[in-house]
Protein backbone atom coordinates (compact mmCIF):
# COMPACT_ATOMS: atom_id res chain seq x y z
CA UNK A 1 0.00 0.00 0.00
CA UNK A 2 1.06 3.47 -0.92
CA UNK A 3 0.73 6.56 1.56
CA UNK A 4 0.00 10.19 -0.22
CA UNK A 5 -1.67 11.88 -2.88
CA UNK A 6 1.26 11.40 -5.51
CA UNK A 7 3.05 8.33 -7.22
CA UNK A 8 6.00 7.27 -9.91
CA UNK A 9 5.25 4.01 -10.69
CA UNK A 10 7.48 1.57 -13.34
CA UNK A 11 5.74 -0.81 -15.60
CA UNK A 12 8.22 -3.00 -17.37
CA UNK A 13 7.51 -6.05 -19.72
CA UNK A 14 10.78 -7.76 -21.60
CA UNK A 15 8.48 -8.29 -25.01
CA UNK A 16 5.50 -6.09 -25.02
CA UNK A 17 4.31 -8.03 -27.85
CA UNK A 18 3.24 -10.64 -25.26
CA UNK A 19 0.75 -8.68 -22.85
CA UNK A 20 -2.23 -8.71 -24.50
CA UNK A 21 -5.02 -8.72 -21.96
CA UNK A 22 -2.29 -8.21 -19.25
CA UNK A 23 -3.17 -6.58 -16.30
CA UNK A 24 -0.37 -5.33 -13.80
CA UNK A 25 -0.02 -5.71 -10.20
CA UNK A 26 -2.64 -3.50 -8.45
CA UNK A 27 -1.41 -0.64 -6.33
CA UNK A 28 -3.73 0.66 -2.96
CA UNK A 29 -3.47 4.12 -2.28
CA UNK A 30 -4.58 5.90 1.01
CA UNK A 31 -5.23 9.49 0.93
CA UNK A 32 -7.69 11.80 2.56
CA UNK A 33 -8.87 8.65 5.19
CA UNK A 34 -9.95 7.01 1.49
CA UNK A 35 -8.70 4.08 -0.24
CA UNK A 36 -7.85 4.23 -3.99
CA UNK A 37 -6.52 1.64 -6.57
CA UNK A 38 -4.71 2.04 -9.62
CA UNK A 39 -5.11 -0.06 -12.59
CA UNK A 40 -2.39 -0.93 -15.51
CA UNK A 41 -3.35 -3.28 -18.14
CA UNK A 42 -3.05 -4.17 -22.19
CA UNK A 43 -5.74 -5.25 -24.41
CA UNK A 44 -6.62 -4.58 -27.62
CA UNK A 45 -8.62 -1.35 -28.53
CA UNK A 46 -10.28 -3.01 -32.17
CA UNK A 47 -7.25 -4.22 -33.75
CA UNK A 48 -4.75 -1.60 -32.18
CA UNK A 49 -2.71 -2.71 -29.24
CA UNK A 50 -3.21 -0.22 -25.96
CA UNK A 51 -2.16 0.28 -22.39
CA UNK A 52 -4.74 1.92 -19.91
CA UNK A 53 -4.52 3.16 -16.62
CA UNK A 54 -6.90 4.53 -14.69
CA UNK A 55 -7.97 4.96 -10.63
CA UNK A 56 -10.74 3.50 -9.11
CA UNK A 57 -12.12 4.47 -5.39
CA UNK A 58 -13.17 2.53 -3.24
CA UNK A 59 -16.31 3.55 -2.24
CA UNK A 60 -20.06 4.69 -4.05
CA UNK A 61 -19.82 6.71 -7.08
CA UNK A 62 -21.44 9.40 -5.05
CA UNK A 63 -18.40 10.11 -2.57
CA UNK A 64 -15.64 9.24 -5.65
CA UNK A 65 -17.19 12.60 -7.28
CA UNK A 66 -15.64 14.56 -4.27
CA UNK A 67 -11.95 13.56 -5.75
CA UNK A 68 -9.77 13.97 -8.83
CA UNK A 69 -6.97 12.42 -10.23
CA UNK A 70 -4.19 12.75 -12.94
CA UNK A 71 -2.01 10.62 -14.86
CA UNK A 72 0.65 11.25 -16.84
CA UNK A 73 3.98 9.32 -19.27
CA UNK A 74 6.25 11.07 -20.60
CA UNK A 75 9.82 11.47 -21.73
CA UNK A 76 12.36 13.61 -23.66
CA UNK A 77 10.02 17.00 -23.17
CA UNK A 78 6.88 15.38 -24.38
CA UNK A 79 4.12 13.94 -22.54
CA UNK A 80 0.65 12.71 -22.08
CA UNK A 81 -1.90 13.36 -19.37
CA UNK A 82 -5.21 12.23 -18.33
CA UNK A 83 -7.23 13.97 -15.55
CA UNK A 84 -10.50 12.57 -14.21
CA UNK A 85 -12.85 11.61 -11.62
CA UNK A 86 -11.72 8.24 -10.21
CA UNK A 87 -14.68 5.67 -10.76
CA UNK A 88 -16.69 3.69 -8.05
CA UNK A 89 -14.43 0.42 -7.57
CA UNK A 90 -17.96 -1.45 -7.99
CA UNK A 91 -17.64 -0.45 -11.27
CA UNK A 92 -15.76 -3.73 -12.61
CA UNK A 93 -12.68 -3.00 -14.34
CA UNK A 94 -14.00 -3.80 -17.99
CA UNK A 95 -16.82 -1.37 -17.45
CA UNK A 96 -14.11 1.37 -17.04
CA UNK A 97 -12.08 -0.05 -19.43
CA UNK A 98 -14.82 -0.68 -21.82
CA UNK A 99 -15.72 2.73 -21.60
CA UNK A 100 -12.46 4.19 -21.89
CA UNK A 101 -12.15 6.17 -18.95
CA UNK A 102 -8.36 6.72 -17.99
CA UNK A 103 -5.02 7.38 -19.88
CA UNK A 104 -4.57 5.01 -23.33
CA UNK A 105 -1.52 4.58 -25.03
CA UNK A 106 -1.57 3.23 -28.34
CA UNK A 107 1.69 0.41 -27.69
CA UNK A 108 3.98 2.21 -30.40
CA UNK A 109 3.55 5.55 -28.41
CA UNK A 110 4.25 4.07 -25.20
CA UNK A 111 7.64 2.33 -26.59
CA UNK A 112 8.58 6.04 -27.78
CA UNK A 113 7.90 6.68 -23.87
CA UNK A 114 9.96 3.96 -22.96
CA UNK A 115 13.34 5.13 -24.38
CA UNK A 116 16.09 2.78 -25.80
CA UNK A 117 15.57 0.41 -28.64
CA UNK A 118 11.36 0.43 -28.21
CA UNK A 119 12.12 -3.23 -27.86
CA UNK A 120 11.28 -2.99 -24.50
CA UNK A 121 8.49 -1.54 -22.24
CA UNK A 122 9.48 0.45 -19.31
CA UNK A 123 6.62 2.83 -19.05
CA UNK A 124 6.66 5.51 -15.70
CA UNK A 125 3.26 6.61 -15.09
CA UNK A 126 3.61 9.07 -12.52
CA UNK A 127 0.37 10.64 -10.98
CA UNK A 128 -1.80 12.69 -8.18
CA UNK A 129 -5.24 12.54 -6.29
CA UNK A 130 -6.64 15.44 -4.81
CA UNK A 131 -9.99 16.55 -3.25
CA UNK A 132 -12.49 19.39 -4.23
CA UNK A 133 -13.48 21.90 -1.54
CA UNK A 134 -16.30 24.01 -2.32
CA UNK A 135 -15.55 27.53 -1.29
CA UNK A 136 -18.98 28.49 -0.31
CA UNK A 137 -18.18 32.53 -0.05
CA UNK A 138 -16.78 32.31 -4.00
CA UNK A 139 -18.67 29.20 -5.37
CA UNK A 140 -15.70 27.99 -6.36
CA UNK A 141 -13.90 24.55 -6.19
CA UNK A 142 -10.39 24.45 -5.06
CA UNK A 143 -8.38 21.50 -5.20
CA UNK A 144 -6.54 20.87 -2.11
CA UNK A 145 -3.56 17.85 -2.08
CA UNK A 146 -2.97 15.58 0.61
CA UNK A 147 -0.49 15.93 2.69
Amino acid sequence: MHIGSTFNHRYVKSNPREVENATWMLTVFHCFGQYFCLHFEAFQLGVAPVYMAFLRFMGDEHEARQYCYSLEVGLNGRKLTWEGIPRSIRDSHRKVRDSHDGLIIQRNMALFFSGSDRKELKLRVTGRIWKEQQNLDAGLYIPSSCS
